[in-house]
């Protein structure tokens, strides 16, 4: 059998692959999430943060910088901000306009981007 026999074949599997997952995410708001946020956040159950950042789960009604994780800014955590889905969507067009001296530095400029992600995390209870 020759290498180009097998490589045929499993290009078909890895493509059929990448399509699944691209259609398991029919959520547009998670897959936001999943191309901006995770790389810091974690939606875990239970509170438990990430290495880089606060888990998100829950954050929908929450006071900023009440969770477990231990970095916090200083200024996020006397911003005294909850996080409404009209606050998010102010943080995250710009976190140090809302919050200056925050150590969240990535913007989401798109209104829709935002909105889908706003969406999705509201539902992570």
């Amino acid at each position: 059998m020759t290498i180009r026999a097998i490589a045929r074949p499993l290009a078909l599997v890895a493509a059929l692959a990448v399509s699944s997952a691209a259609f398991a995410q029919s959520d547009p708001g998670e897959a936001q999430f999943n191309q901006r946020c995770k790389v810091c956040h974690v939606l875990t159950p239970g509170g438990a943060p990430g290495p880089l950042a606060p888990n998100l789960r829950g954050v929908v009604g929450r006071k900023a910088a009440s969770t477990a994780f231990k970095t916090y800014s200083p200024a996020l955590t006397a911003s005294k901000l909850v996080w409404s889905a009209a606050t998010l969507d102010k943080f995250l067009t710009a976190p140090g306009k809302l919050v200056p001296g925050t150590r969240m530095v990535i913007a989401v400029t798109d209104t829709n981007q935002r909105k889908a992600i706003i969406a999705y995390l509201a539902k992570q209870k």
